[in-house]
């Protein structure tokens, strides 16, 4: 049978199941496809914090969306154009997100009484009016899979495990995808089950081979590589670039790196990752809890090392005194958190960006730290390259505030040239730096920095004193004088606040917009999407994005007073508007939500629309 080949500029699909369906494995596989095609790539995967929580159920469903363009593109996408529905509940989880006119791939084998009525069915939605208005493809996808085993020898539950691979299969057709990567992963995962390895590419050819002789599906869809610039990609995610970005700077130090971590959603990868590169001078220390990661990550800083310690918004609240110390201790520290929707446990596996108010301020005392925010999963490699340039430089914790979405979304990332990094290298103290040529001065400052010398412990004539309690100005000797107590409190803030980072840079490329949106963190696609389509539409808006949190760019100020509005939307209640309008005075429009998804585009699009209006 000739089908039609359709050719498209972007499509988003949604793979969505049980916990069990292997959704997130699926819609990896198809990122990878397609990443190999150069299409520019953003996902969203979505899923429950519970292991496994009841099959069939609402709070079961777990999803993945990919969203792969012949463009640049900056979000996952809004809404799917394909959704990939295995049971029920995948249906009635996602259907609410579908525009009209989408196709719906449902999976007929699980639409059965017992599993409607779990989620509130009381007819099927595939023979009443529900799905009016979408083209609908039923495929009994469970019962093709286990009748394409059937001459396998594998079990009829693990026949039925490998239905996601021929759902991959019908989609690598649909949309052209190349499919020799996803067998050679399928070898690899199931090396030492060879019949688990015959199922599962049995099942994923015959996903193909059904798109390829069915009359449903009579049109096949092409998207061209992106325009990108000339060099080698691979598709990461956000804590995986985090992770590469840790090792790089062990790396460009010179210095051992040590993780301590205490594993926690959404930040545990981060601790499998850099386990794999003891070769390359990493540790890794699997902590009871978090006050001993933190306290391990500090020690190995003390040693000489570039300590790290990983965590989410629970966890940094754990870690506090430890940060504090490492403040007066004035040694480098990396603090990674990945955040999540909270207070408490809250939701571990949503998104959130609620955690700058305590990254800015949640330590007893005056304890400033620098606090830097990546803006996409691969912004992650350099976002950790230069929170350790400032830790290293400046001898200070630094807090890196990634989030969920940013962490386990993906999206091509160009391999750098490792000689073009920044240079980390530090220089130890290694001789007594007092006038009289014999005594060491612990906290004798360097004028450009600010930054105490940093001694290895057993450094021959270099033994000084440790610990939380006040220091005295160079010698480092406990100290209870207000004068110098004031003394060294302006100091360590005076380090922080003279930092110098970038200027922040804005988008407005005719000059003429009057509002100005200002984002941090993962707010930057959905801002930047909105703000394109607010462009091609003939209505002028400027963009700026912040890194750096703790010190702001030295310019912002001006930035910002020079427009007549000023918006900042943020999956918080207003974290930072709170901070803008105390130190700049500036009236900023907050746009808040926390509903533990990243914002869209098309929200934002209508909100700045309705500011543009009254400007």
């Amino acid at each position: 049978m000739t089908k039609q080949i359709r050719q498209l500029d972007r499509v988003v699909i949604r793979f969505a199941g049980d916990s069990g369906d292997g959704m997130q494995l699926t819609g990896d596989r198809f990122t990878s496809e397609t990443a190999q095609l150069g299409n520019d790539i953003s996902t969203l995967p979505n899923f429950p914090a519970e292991i496994r929580a009841p099959a069939g159920t609402l709070p079961g469903v777990s999803s993945f969306q990919v969203h792969f363009a012949d463009y640049d593109i900056l979000t996952p996408g809004d809404a799917p154009n394909v959704l990939v529905a295995m049971n029920p509940a995948a249906l009635k989880a996602n259907l609410t997100d579908l525009p009209r006119g989408a196709d719906i791939i449902v999976n007929t084998d699980e639409f059965t009484k017992r599993n409607l009525a779990k989620v509130g069915y009381a007819s099927s939605p595939l023979d009443d009016d529900t799905l009016d208005g979408y083209a609908v493809h039923p495929v009994a996808l469970t019962s093709m899979t286990i009748g394409a085993l059937a001459e396998l020898d594998v079990s009829k539950k693990d026949a039925e495990r490998a239905k996601n691979m021929f759902a991959l299969g019908l989609l690598s057709w649909m949309y052209s995808r190349p499919y020799e990567s996803t067998l050679r992963f399928l070898e690899r995962k199931f090396a030492k089950r060879p019949e688990l390895v015959a199922a599962n590419v049995a099942a994923f050819k015959a996903g193909w081979n059904f798109g390829e002789t069915t009359e449903d599906f009579s049109v096949r869809y092409e998207v061209k590589p992106a325009k990108m610039p000339a060099g080698t990609y691979r598709n990461i995610t956000g804590n995986a670039a985090l992770s590469l970005g840790i090792v790089a700077a062990g790396v460009r130090s010179g210095l051992p790196v040590f993780l301590g971590a205490y594993p926690i959603t959404p930040a545990s990868d981060i601790l499998h990752e850099l386990s794999k590169h003891k070769r390359l001078g990493v540790t890794t220390m699997q902590a009871e809890d978090e006050i001993a990661a933190i306290g391990a990550a500090l020690g190995a800083s003390y040693g000489g090392a570039l300590g790290v310690t990983t965590t989410s918004g629970p966890g940094v609240a754990l870690k506090s005194e430890t940060i504090s110390l490492a403040v007066a201790l004035e040694l480098p520290l990396l603090i990674v958190d990945v955040q999540r929707a909270g207070p408490s446990t809250g939701m571990p596996t949503k998104t959130e960006q609620a955690d700058l108010n305590i990254a800015l301020f949640g330590r007893h005392g005056e304890a400033p730290v620098a606090v830097i925010a990546p803006k996409s999963p691969s912004d992650c490699f350099y976002a950790a390259l230069e929170a350790a340039r400032i830790a290293l430089t400046y001898r200070t914790p630094v807090i890196l505030l990634s989030d969920n979405y940013v962490a386990n979304g993906s999206e091509p990332w160009l391999l750098p040239d490792v000689e073009s990094l920044p240079d980390l290298r530090v220089e130890f103290a290694s001789a007594p730096n007092g006038e009289d040529g014999t005594t060491f001065l612990p906290y004798l400052r360097d004028p450009q920095t600010l930054a105490r010398p940093w001694a290895i412990p057993g450094t021959p004539g270099l033994e000084h004193r440790i610990g939380g309690l006040e220091k005295a100005d160079k010698t480092g000797d406990i100290s209870y004088d207000p004068a110098n107590h004031d003394f060294m409190v302006r100091t360590r803030a005076a380090r922080i606040e003279t930092i110098p980072v970038p200027d922040v840079e804005v988008e407005d490329p005719d000059g003429d917009a009057r509002v100005l949106v200002l984002g941090w963190g993962s707010t930057y696609g959905p801002i930047g999407a909105a703000c394109r389509a607010l462009r091609q539409r003939g209505l002028p808006v400027a963009q700026a994005h912040l890194r750096h949190l703790a010190p702001m760019p030295a310019n912002l100020g001006a930035v910002l007073r020079s427009y007549d509005r000023v918006v900042i939307p943020e999956m918080n209640l207003g974290q930072l508007a709170h901070v803008i309008r105390a130190r700049y005075l500036v009236d900023a429009i907050g746009y808040n939500q926390v509903r533990g998804l990243p914002f869209t585009a098309a929200e934002l699009e209508t909100m700045l629309e309705e500011v543009l209006k009254n400007v």
